[in-house]
């Protein structure tokens, strides 16, 4: 990914992300349950919703990085037994409410005709006022005459259109952006792709190919997509590489040929040649990671975002990792 801003279905540790749609749960292998992402699903909330934490999910599904990427369509574990969902209770029937008007006896009137008047109770009028059966009324007394109010209609509030997935982190992108997108996530999904282990050694062989770290190249894919080429963001970042179209063509101009980053061997090498060139301009490790996902030109006019520090801090322990023999997979 190569540009400011660009994720898919992202979750920060501490950021959650609007969502659009529930998921569906289903029952999974002993003492676990199962989780089908929808578009719009965040891990945060789906902890919350299913009584756990991220770090949990993280852990129980072995998620790449800190669970910053998961995807539609994607059968998450969760801890405990899947649960039938309890039917909702029926809401108590709403009692009548009552108020009450003043009204002044007549000569003639009694309890009685006050009360089918005002279509009460006689006991209702007589608790109302104080009074006993036996008491006598008179021309001229006040009675507090207890009658149905009838509520105000509620002005119903017109139903929100459903939102759209075109944010992240409270970024929103434009219609056309958010568009290809789903273009681009519709043609993905029905391709035939890489494994996640053929990406791994795809991607390190082209590090190579370039003269780039093999595992910075892996760290920086794993932070982005977990090595999936079927991966593409609110941004139109596309594949395992989260390569956005400016940057396929940036990198295109490098190699001297047309990079389609909808094919993996293209979006590999469309993110591995811009992670060679930020290398060499940036001189800084860090500040190279910060570039591939800030943009290294608003990391020095700007500095680094939080979530910028938190991308590099990710990458770097990832990488420390791989180097160590680490293996996801």
């Amino acid at each position: 990914m190569s540009s400011t801003w660009r994720k898919v279905l992202r979750v920060l540790t501490g950021i959650t992300v609007p969502l659009v749609a529930a998921g569906v749960i289903t029952a999974g292998s002993p003492g676990f349950g199962q989780y089908r992402v929808k578009n719009g699903d965040t891990l945060s909330h789906i902890a919350a919703q299913y009584g756990t934490d991220v770090r949990t999910l993280v852990e129980l599904n072995s998620l790449p990085g800190n669970g910053n990427a998961i995807y539609a369509g994607e059968v998450l574990k969760l801890p405990g037994k899947a649960s039938k969902a309890s039917p909702a209770k029926a809401s108590p029937a709403k009692r009548s409410q009552l108020g009450r008007v003043t009204y002044v006896v007549r000569r003639g009137d009694t309890i009685g005709k006050i009360a089918k008047r005002y279509k009460c109770s006689q006991a209702n009028l007589l608790a109302a006022n104080g009074l006993k059966r036996s008491d006598h009324i008179y021309a001229g007394k006040a009675l507090q005459v207890p009658v149905k109010i009838r509520p105000k209609p509620v002005a119903r509030k017109p139903a929100k259109k459903a939102t759209k997935n075109n944010s992240f982190a409270g970024r929103i992108y434009a219609d056309h952006i958010v568009s290809a997108a789903n273009r681009n996530r519709a043609t993905l999904k029905n391709r035939k792709l890489p494994t996640r282990a053929q990406m791994r050694a795809m991607i390190a062989a082209t590090a190579t190919k370039y003269g780039v770290d093999p595992e910075l190249a892996l760290a920086i894919s794993w932070q982005e997509s977990g090595w999936k080429q079927r991966v593409v963001s609110p941004a139109n970042a596309v594949g395992a590489m989260q390569v956005i179209p400016s940057t396929g063509k940036f990198s295109a101009g490098i190699v001297g040929r047309k990079l389609d980053l909808l094919k993996p061997q293209d979006n590999v090498t469309a993110g591995v040649v811009l992670l060679s060139r930020l290398t060499t301009a940036a001189k800084r490790l860090d500040l190279a990671i910060a570039g591939y996902y800030q943009g290294l030109g608003g990391v020095r006019r700007n500095g680094m975002y939080p979530d910028t520090k938190l991308y590099v801090k990710n990458v770097l322990r990832i990488k420390a990792q791989l180097e160590k023999g680490w293996s996801p997979l």
